[in-house]
């Protein structure tokens, strides 16, 4: 007999059940929660999924799955949570084609519109015939005709115009013969929204999308001509991407209520480049699945004949090794539960309540704690522009300090256990040229002996941590620090630091 119970994730990991019959508005995601049997989807197969994506060392955040009216399965590695934003990167895109879907139901513009027709202030003094043909449809499907594809982390350090910036770049190949990945395209269409709407996309889409799908407090960030970059640059949380594919496989509705044009949502997951592997800002998956996929694996995945979506957030920068996972238990999790269909709920249960990124600290220190505090380390010239450093040790934490031309920054570091706060800590070059006013950051520190001690700065609200490990060696130190992922890479030169 099947268990009816209900499960919602708690802030900080761990899945806790709630008495059947609880309205969605009793989660504060909105969404329903059954067990796994409830809606034909197979517990063990999911936890298979969980068990291989363990085994490759893969790092996951978090993972949310929806079938048939309700969620399923979920789960965060802490110190993820559910409640938390993540950052979302190329993910951004499939939400910006949710814009131009909305934008062009309501004739603001249409597929066939060329792309130089929309800003005549901007164009070069000569524009080719290749540029001149460039339409919609070519910077929805990524065939813009242009050879050089353009990251986030190119553009982001640049304060000139990113809409100029696009119209110098060489369009060598015919638009809609060529395909070639670029977030430069995704930018144009976010800013064509907003030239023909008048609205930035974020404001665009608050009464037409977030709000109908209970969607709050994100962020997107802004370019320098005002608009939100259409590739990169959402925060939202891993509900919210659910959402987002939950609203494709339902068609474009919302609780009986039309959010997307159905034939726009048709339109996206229909392959439309000659390998059959894009649509219009969404990936092609097999068997009908199409996904929105954000750099260091940030996950929508849509299953329209399973009715199904599933969502996850994670720091793999090879993200095509999860996918064959995804695709080899997915959707072959939709089909009648295995005989042992509560026990297989129990168990995975149990393994979403203890998952974890980061491990329980040891309780270390050193000699040296009582002499580093409260001194100052000159730091030798350097690429960073890092001028000085220090250490305040007390019984359980330590506040690590850093220096350079953007000021002055801390990390609360947690000795015994980890600490959560928030820190203005440089790090652009390791974490895909973002650099935010403010990062949320659990941060831990070991004595790994009497002249080492090692930093672990996790960035929660992105896929980002930072490994920092300083050596002392009289009245001299060194520091050297890496990443986890990064687009660029993944350590930086390591600094030299003298006691003043």
């Amino acid at each position: 007999m099947i268990c009816r119970r209900r499960f919602v994730q708690l802030a900080g990991g761990g899945i806790a059940a709630f008495a059947a019959g609880s309205s969605p508005a009793a989660t504060p995601d909105g969404l329903r929660r059954v067990p796994a049997a409830d809606v034909d989807v197979d517990a063990a197969t999911v936890l298979a999924f969980l068990e291989a994506v363990a085994a490759a060392g893969m790092e996951m955040h978090s993972f949310m799955l929806y079938r048939h009216g309700a969620v399923a399965a979920e789960g965060w590695w802490w110190p993820y949570g559910a409640d938390r934003p993540h950052m979302m990167h190329s993910l951004t895109k499939s939400v910006t084609a949710c814009a131009v879907g909305r934008a062009m139901a309501e004739g603001r513009f249409g597929l066939d519109d060329a792309v130089v027709s929309f800003f005549p202030e901007q164009l070069p003094a000569r524009v080719d015939v290749n540029l001149a043909a460039m339409r919609v449809r070519d910077l929805l499907s990524m065939q813009t005709g242009q050879a050089t594809a353009v990251s986030g982390s190119v553009w982001r350090p640049l304060r000139s115009s990113w809409i100029a910036e696009f119209f110098k770049i060489p369009v060598p190949d015919r638009p809609g013969t060529t395909f070639v990945y670029t977030s430069a395209a995704s930018y144009m269409l976010s800013a064509i929204v907003s030239k023909t709407t008048g609205q930035r996309l974020r404001d665009y889409l608050e009464p037409r999308l977030f709000a109908p799908l209970g969607i709050r407090n994100l962020s997107w960030d802004v370019g320098p001509d005002g608009i939100n970059p259409g590739g990169n640059g959402l925060s939202w949380t891993t509900a919210d991407a659910l959402k987002l594919g939950i609203l494709h496989a339902q068609r474009g509705r919302w609780r009986g209520n039309e959010v997307l044009p159905a034939s726009w949502v048709e339109s996206v997951g229909t392959p439309h480049t000659a390998d059959g592997e894009y649509g219009y800002q969404w990936w092609i998956g097999p068997q009908g699945a199409y996904f929105a996929d954000g750099l260091f694996t940030q996950l929508s995945v849509v299953f329209p004949a399973h009715e199904a979506a599933l969502a996850v957030t994670a720091a793999i920068t090879d993200d095509e090794a999860l996918l064959k996972l995804l695709w080899a238990h997915f959707p072959a999790a939709f089909g009648a539960p295995r005989a042992a269909a509560t026990a297989a709920q129990r168990e995975l249960q149990r393994r979403c309540s203890a998952l974890r990124v980061l491990a329980p600290l040891s309780a270390t220190h050193s000699p040296l704690c009582a002499r580093l505090t409260g001194r100052e380390y000159r730091v030798a010239a350097n690429e960073d522009g890092v001028l000085a450093l220090g250490f305040d040790f007390a019984r359980s934490r330590c506040r690590f300090w850093l220096s350079d031309a953007r000021g002055r920054h801390t990390v609360a570091v947690g000795i015994r256990s980890w600490l959560e706060g928030d820190t203005t800590m440089t790090g652009s070059k390791l974490h895909h040229e973002y650099e935010p006013e403010r990062m949320r950051v659990v941060a831990g520190g070991e004595w790994h002996d009497a002249q080492t001690f090692v930093m672990t700065w996790q960035f929660v609200e992105s896929a980002f941590c930072d490994h920092v490990v300083c050596r002392f060696d009289g009245d001299t130190m060194t520091l050297d620090r890496r990443v986890n992922v990064n687009s660029e890479a993944t350590s930086r030169p390591t600094l030299y630091g003298r006691l003043v």
